[in-house]
């Protein structure tokens, strides 16, 4: 009986603490050793020149349900003794050492993506084992046999054995309770499918107490690893049902990475239709390295506006060794992500420019990935603005410099900038629409969640345009031109002053709403209820515009047409009742028009209404 002497006290204790919530995670790191133990000798063979070694190179899982054990076996290039107490015994503890030191304070999700970068990846193995058996064979055909064993203590035995053939073989005697979900066929399959799905040597799973075939897990030869020019576009939709077999729909199209210089990444990134969700997806993109998955949490990896997309990322250049919060400042991620967020705006131009009638017709749905990236990421955003589409109201698309041309002549307000009128709701603002429509003025129709922002920096990156919403105010305001003349005021000063208090006396006792007496045209309607834009745009911004508006009216402002003939009407009346009950009729009328009449408000206005007509 051997022992080994840590530093750091013991390795066991050390793998429960920091790997305990992540125990699955120990199947990767085995069948990715075994993988590597295969890929080894394939290397060897070429640069050695041993072609008298000729085998099917495979790894097997096999599940012993009667013994409780588990069996990851390959037929890879094996170990000597010497072999087995440098990387077992001595590597792995010393790892142990440099993981503590480093790390421990790490989280345990963010522990599981380093565990192989420590020498550990063989003892997680002891997570879910009360011990753990190893039988290897050297490809050296003069060494022996040897056999390793160990039940979590510093203890451990060793000697040499019988002869086998090549590989190795782990055994583990699994925890009666803790682990006895990994004795189980299907959760071993969806394991190895998680994290072997394309692993580059053929792994095959089994099971010797139950009627289960033996089936292999992997693809070796996935096609983010092929030449872009060797597949075609049923290879790339085939690929992602793979990738993703729960997706009915397929994605609108991708983007094939491939670089090697100066890191080494490949990839396909995928489009799917999103629409105006901006909600996390369940199915992301997935992190691999060699070929082995790592995580789909790629925050800190790449730009969050990608994280819409779905996919394969596959880098041995991106440090998993270290914090998330570090990633940002490491030169690596910072060029990876840079070249992702080149690529994907390069394959996005191409597509505008080679077939724009296509473009549009799929705009819709992948349009707040590129507007969530122009928001977040400049670099991006400086690309984009060249394929970035408006659509009007009567469905033509303009780039931005196309729509701007198109107005510059017509649509300006008192400052000299150009005017983008838009719509967030086509139904809600139909009368201000019309109003628009009636004077020849374009409308945008800009219904995004996330329309407010992208406006904001775009009125921030061109100074000469400023972003309008149609009922923001009426429409002689928002386009303002010298040439215009202003309605004759039909009310004298005294007039208003009186029908300012009047209306202010009604609507004090139900709504906060602010008064502004205009003189617009007699055609306008007698009341106009508008938020500026500033103030709605602070409040759209802060995500709680509804709420907010619904609660605290005051942000609204009421606007008065002294020129409307219903206004003389109510300054007629000498019935005071009369008189508010007109104000209250006209102004209910616009409330329901701008769905702001709810509750007790809205059955009293019914109900009356009602009234009257059965009266009638």
């Amino acid at each position: 009986m051997n022992k080994i002497s840590v530093t750091s006290d013991n390795i066991f204790p050390i793998i429960k603490k920091f790997l305990y919530s992540n125990q699955e995670i120990f199947l990767r790191e085995l069948v990715s050793n075994a993988v590597d133990a295969v890929v080894k000798l394939q290397t060897l063979i070429r640069l050695e020149n041993l072609y008298d070694i000729i085998d099917d190179f495979k790894v097997k899982i096999i599940i012993d349900k009667t013994n409780k054990t588990l069996h990851i076996i390959d037929n890879g290039i094996g170990m000597t003794q010497e072999e087995v107490d440098k990387y077992i015994n001595q590597i792995a503890f010393s790892g142990a050492e440099e993981f503590i030191k480093k790390y421990k304070n790490v989280s345990t999700t963010d522990s599981s993506n380093i565990i192989g970068h420590f020498g550990l990846g063989f003892y997680s193995s002891f997570m879910v084992s009360k011990k753990v058996m190893i039988l290897t064979q050297s490809y050296k055909k003069n060494e022996p046999s040897i056999f390793w064993s160990c039940e979590g203590d510093p203890n451990f035995i060793m000697k040499e054995i019988e002869k086998r053939d090549r590989g190795t073989e782990i055994i583990l005697y699994l925890n009666d309770e803790e682990s006895k979900e990994f004795l189980e066929y299907d959760c071993i399959l969806k394991l190895l499918q998680k994290y072997c799905k394309f692993m580059p040597i053929t792994i095959y799973l089994s099971s010797k107490s139950e009627e289960n075939k033996e089936i292999v897990i992997n693809n070796i030869n996935p096609d983010w690893k092929k030449n872009p020019l060797q597949l075609n576009d049923k290879n790339y939709l085939d690929f992602y049902h793979e990738l993703y077999p729960n997706q009915l729909e397929d994605p609108l199209f991708w983007v094939h990475l491939n670089i090697d210089h100066p890191f080494h990444l490949t990839g396909i990134l995928y489009f799917p239709k999103i629409g105006k969700r901006i909600d996390v997806q369940k199915d992301k993109i997935h992190l691999y390295q060699n070929q082995v998955y790592i995580t789909d949490n790629l925050e800190g990896i790449v730009p969050d506006f990608l994280s819409l997309l779905r996919g394969v990322i596959d880098s041995t250049d991106i440090p998993l060794n270290v914090s998330r919060s570090h990633l940002q400042y490491d030169t690596s991620v910072k060029n990876i992500s840079k070249y992702i967020t080149k690529k994907v705006a390069d394959k996005l131009d191409f597509m505008f420019r080679k077939n724009r009638d296509n473009f549009q017709k799929k705009w819709n749905n992948f349009k707040i990935i590129v507007e969530y990236g122009m928001i977040s990421t400049q670099n991006f955003f400086d690309k984009a603005i060249k394929f970035f589409i408006f659509h009007t109201l009567y469905k033509s698309y303009f780039t931005l410099e196309e729509f701007k041309e198109k107005i510059k002549e017509t649509q300006k307000n008192k400052e000299g900038k150009i005017v983008f009128l838009y719509s967030s709701d086509q139904e809600k603002q139909y009368s201000f629409i019309k109003e628009a429509t009636d004077r020849c003025y374009e409308v945008l129709i800009l219904d995004s969640p996330l329309s407010v922002h992208l406006i904001q920096k775009l009125e921030m990156s061109y100074t000469d345009i400023c972003f309008v919403r149609v009922d923001s105010d009426h429409i002689d305001k928002l386009i303002n031109f010298k040439k215009k003349e202003k309605p004759h005021s039909e009310l004298s000063e005294q007039e208003k002053q009186n029908l300012k208090d009047l209306i202010q006396n009604y609507i004090m006792e139900k709504f906060k709403f602010s008064i502004q007496l205009e003189d617009l045209s007699k055609k306008d309607y007698p009341f106009l209820i508008i938020i500026p834009e500033f103030l709605r745009r602070i409040k759209e911004m802060n995500s709680t515009m509804e709420k907010d508006i619904v609660e605290k009216d005051k942000y609204y402002q009421l606007i008065v047409n002294t020129n409307h003939i219903f206004m003389k009407k109510i300054l007629k009346e000498t019935s005071e009742g009369k008189r508010k009950s007109m104000i209250q009729e006209a102004l209910n009328l616009t409330l329901l028009s701008k769905d702001l009449l709810h509750g007790k408000n809205l059955t009293d206005f019914i109900s009356k209404r009602l009234e009257d007509l059965i009266q009638e």
